[in-house]
């Protein structure tokens, strides 16, 4: 049986009960699942437990819960084709960013609501659209074939969202269980509605927290005001020290770590046809950074530093006259391939300590660890050849190989850690406000993914696992 032959009765059946789906996600939408706030911590179980008996009902074994000493993960595994056919890891995330400011949602965050060809929820886009599509496609194989192409395990992340902070631990506990051939990750998605592409890579991250502190107390700005620091000002002002004016990076440490765009990076960044102009129009933005790229090449092959947050001193209503003694600020640093996640850090932290006055000093979180490197895959992987035939054939146009601006820290822990490679396959698209008011799915992705994710898996299936060891080592991962 030819893989469409296999995999044509699952999409064909996927499409007749399409609003089957869409409820089901919209179900899924519902639970506020939000891993960064312990006050979401009764609603992240209620998910989990959802998750894993529709996992249970559609056939998956050995569902169980991974825990690594935070939110655990939701594992199932269906491995009855045979040591000779690969076994795939199928990667989700079931938490959520925080919705708010709540008060700039133009529908209830957590009531998935239809609004033309746009499906609104917190989590629609980032990535339980994606997450759906993937089991959705597991549950129709099991349904009308009794089996899958494949072997597959799922984990279902419960992290993501805040940075993974237990899932070494879990892959470090589990790694046994975890033992697979290469993973499809629901997570990472389109870089164009009208372009087919494959995602071939994505930056890195890493980041912290810190506070700025100029005096031992809060003090009235009347009898102080012009005789001390203020931390806020201070804070700013070491805030500013991290960008030239043109927005570009200033601090020289980082710069030496980066390696330059080499020509052949450029010439892959330029096959995807982008827009400067509407991408900067569709935020309203100003362009800013490194002179001499393009966007797309800033966004995917050159690190950038974003203050995420930085708050202190009085922000309630009306007036208080202080000057406040202690400031905060939180930092991401997205790195570009090669870069090491803790020397990035430390780079920029250098710096900031270096830009402080005399007299106030700086204090570092260390909770959220070093981050994630850059991931990479080898353009001729099984995992790239299977999802450029499938795209050829639903599109009937070219694939062009891309890489992330964002990050999926699981990619390279689960490289690192465990030897996979990993194809990030979500049907997510960049306009749609991830981790903003407003978030949305677009309606037409589903019906595309319940025809991809079929079409892959069973694509999948000609491949056999010394296949994925070869192209493990062209990826420059240990096998």
């Amino acid at each position: 049986m030819t893989c469409m032959a296999t995999a044509q009765p699952v999409i064909d059946a996927l499409l007749a009960r399409q609003d089957s789906v869409i409820e089901r996600l919209k179900t899924l939408l519902r639970f506020e699942s939000v891993s960064t706030d312990s006050a979401f911590n009764p609603e992240m179980q209620r998910t989990r437990d959802y998750l894993c008996a529709w996992l249970a009902g559609i056939g998956m074994k050995n569902v169980q819960l991974l825990d690594g000493g935070g939110h655990p993960a939701v594992y199932a595994a269906w491995e009855e084709v045979g040591t000779d056919a690969p076994t795939l890891i199928i990667y989700g995330h079931y938490d959520v960013q925080p919705a708010n400011p709540v008060e700039l949602w133009r529908t209830p965050p957590f009531e998935p609501t239809i609004v033309g060809d746009r499906l609104y929820a917190r989590g629609a886009s980032d990535v339980k659209g994606s997450t759906v599509i993937a089991i959705e496609t597991l549950a129709e194989y099991l349904a009308v074939h009794g089996g899958l192409p494949v072997n597959v395990k799922l984990f279902l992340e419960g992290e993501e969202e805040s940075g993974s902070p237990s899932l070494g631990r879990i892959i470090a506990k589990y790694g046994d269980l975890l033992k697979a051939d290469a993973m499809i990750s629901a997570d990472g998605g389109r870089a164009s509605p009208v372009t087919p592409t494959i995602n071939i890579g994505a930056r890195g991250l890493t980041g912290f927290q810190f506070e700025i502190r100029t005096a031992a107390k809060e003090v009235h700005s009347g009898r102080y005001g012009g005789a001390i620091r203020n931390a806020l000002h201070e804070m700013a002002r070491v805030v500013a020290s991290l960008h030239n004016p043109d927005g570009s990076i200033a601090v020289d440490a980082l710069r030496a770590i980066a390696r330059p765009v080499s020509n052949a990076e450029r010439t892959n960044a330029a096959a995807l046809p982008f827009d400067e102009a509407g991408f900067l129009a569709e935020v309203g933005a100003a362009g800013a950074g490194e002179p001499g790229l393009t966007i797309r090449e800033r966004l995917t092959l050159f690190p950038s530093i974003d203050v995420n947050g930085m708050w202190g001193g009085y922000t309630g209503e009306g007036s208080k006259t202080v000057i406040p003694e202690v400031a905060h600020g939180k930092i991401t640093v997205r790195l570009s391939p090669g870069m090491d996640p803790g020397a990035a850090q430390q780079a920029v932290r250098a710096h900031l300590e270096a830009a402080c006055s005399e007299g106030v000093t700086i204090r570092f979180d260390d909770s959220r660890g070093a981050g994630s490197p850059a991931s990479n895959i080898a353009p001729d992987h099984p995992l790239v050849k299977a999802a450029h035939k499938v795209l050829l054939a639903e599109t009937g146009q070219q694939p062009v190989l891309v890489r992330l601006g964002a990050t999926v820290p699981i990619t390279a822990l689960f490289s690192r850690k465990l030897g996979l490679d990993t194809l990030m396959f979500g049907m997510n698209l960049p306009d749609e406000d991830v981790h903003a008011p407003n978030e949305f799915f677009h309606m037409e992705s589903i019906p595309l993914g319940l025809k991809l994710w079929p079409a892959l898996l069973a694509e999948l299936a000609a491949f056999t696992p010394a296949d994925f060891r070869t192209a493990t080592i062209r990826s420059g991962v240990a096998p």
